[in-house]
């Protein structure tokens, strides 16, 4: 006799931090930062670490070319013939990447415990990046919350947009939203459904949020289309390029994004 067990949605992100808009050090680099101040050489680092000596090399540089100041320097030679070290620049970067990691955990435990009942979406696993790679992060402040027999219906206003979400009793209780606490909607790229404003569409997408076209990033299959809302905040939607042609989706242009409330996950800061 089989049993079977449904799949647990999870949450999964790695913290990386950019500077300038450009991809600057995540987990690895900061691992790599330590093992050199550590053993004051990229090689043992490099070693340690299972990496070549060049890539080792390469990640200092690519880290020392984007920082303002260097995150290592060479030592001068002397009898060990020289070696490596952190500058105080690098233990820095260090000590920020590590307490910013601290939060990034506490956030994703809070998000973990907020979703658990969302089963049916467990391809949502590793989905989620700080970034989380959940395109859409809106924060709001919950107007309203309606308790059901199991699920709750849950209202933001986000930069005065109206935003609502279903979510159980049990994630009402664990996340302590009530009127006025600040709240975070995340929404994936693909659960937005974009229509024209004129469309006339009745639908069951309790969400119907509208804007402008703001910006278009096309690609072989698909295109990115990312909404100015009304109120102020950005919206990125998925579409296929078909889609893109037909509905005449360009910069300027008025359109409505769809969202069923079910689609929206809701987190709070801790």
């Amino acid at each position: 006799m089989f049993t079977s067990s449904r799949p647990s949605l999870d949450t999964a992100a790695n913290l990386r931090l950019d500077l300038d808009h450009k991809p600057f050090v995540g987990r690895g680099r900061i691992e790599l930062l330590r093992l050199i101040g550590e053993t004051g050489s990229i090689s043992q680092a490099a070693k340690a670490m299972g990496m070549s000596y060049k890539h080792a090399w390469d990640a200092v540089d690519a880290m020392n070319n984007l920082a303002e100041h260097p995150l290592v320097q060479r030592q001068a030679g002397g009898r060990q013939g020289g070696g490596t070290e952190l500058t105080d620049a690098g233990r820095r970067l260090i000590a920020i990447y590590e307490a910013a990691e601290r939060e990034h955990r506490r956030f994703l435990a809070r998000l973990r415990a907020g979703i658990q009942d969302f089963d049916q979406y467990h391809r949502l696993i590793g989905a989620m990046s700080m970034k989380v790679s959940t395109r859409n992060q809106l924060r709001g402040v919950v107007t309203r919350v309606v308790p059901g027999a199991v699920n709750a219906e849950v209202s933001l206003d986000v930069k005065g947009t109206p935003l609502v979400a279903i979510i159980t009793n049990e994630s009402v209780k664990t996340l302590g939203l009530a009127p006025g606490l600040e709240a975070y909607a995340l929404i994936k790229a693909s659960f937005v459904i974009l229509a024209t404003e004129d469309g006339g569409l009745r639908t069951s997408a309790r969400n119907r949020l509208c804007g402008v076209v703001e910006r278009v990033t096309p690609g072989a299959v698909n295109a990115e289309v990312v909404l100015a809302l009304d109120g102020g905040a950005r919206l990125t939607a998925i579409i296929t390029m078909e889609s893109l042609k037909k509905l005449g989706f360009a910069p300027g242009v008025r359109a409505c994004a769809l969202i069923k409330a079910p689609h929206v996950i809701l987190a709070v800061e801790d």
